[in-house]
């Protein structure tokens, strides 16, 4: 732990404000914080045929936002960092999206969906699929 680390806990310790911390690897053993909250999340990652660029990644967005019922509240954004590739991210009322695509080491495409509002996940796969003709699609939702 840093001393900057430390620092602020002694501080917390001091003011009662620590609480516990806790790192799960598996959302199965990770605490509810707030049950009373609905959250969805799901996780899609995959391989395409060809390049993914802005032009598709904010037609994705748009799309899936329609998919999942979702009203959004700006419209899609991309980025371009000339080490990793293309990012972009929707701004839903019910939460949001992110997506990237690699160009290198493979041609591969990543996707985070995160909502306070239920979406078929199944649909969302599909969907996901077909929109960038993958050959494999892995998903994770909790």
């Amino acid at each position: 732990m840093s001393e900057a680390t430390q620092g602020a806990h002694a501080r917390d310790d001091a003011q009662g404000l620590s609480g516990r911390r806790e790192v799960s690897l598996s959302p199965e053993q990770m605490p509810d914080l707030a049950p009373m909250i609905y959250r969805q999340r799901l996780f899609v990652e995959g391989t395409c045929p060809e390049p993914i660029a802005d032009d598709a990644i904010r037609a994705y967005l748009g799309q899936l936002s329609t998919l999942c019922d979702m009203r959004t509240l700006m419209e899609p954004v991309t980025h371009r960092s000339d080490r990793y590739g293309w990012a972009g991210w929707v701004h839903w009322d019910a939460s949001g999206a992110h997506f990237y695509a690699w160009e290198r080491p493979l041609l591969f495409f990543s996707v985070d969906i995160y909502t306070c509002k239920r979406f078929d996940a199944g649909r969302v796969v599909d969907f996901t699929a077909d929109f960038f003709d993958a050959r494999d699609v892995v998903a994770s939702g909790f």
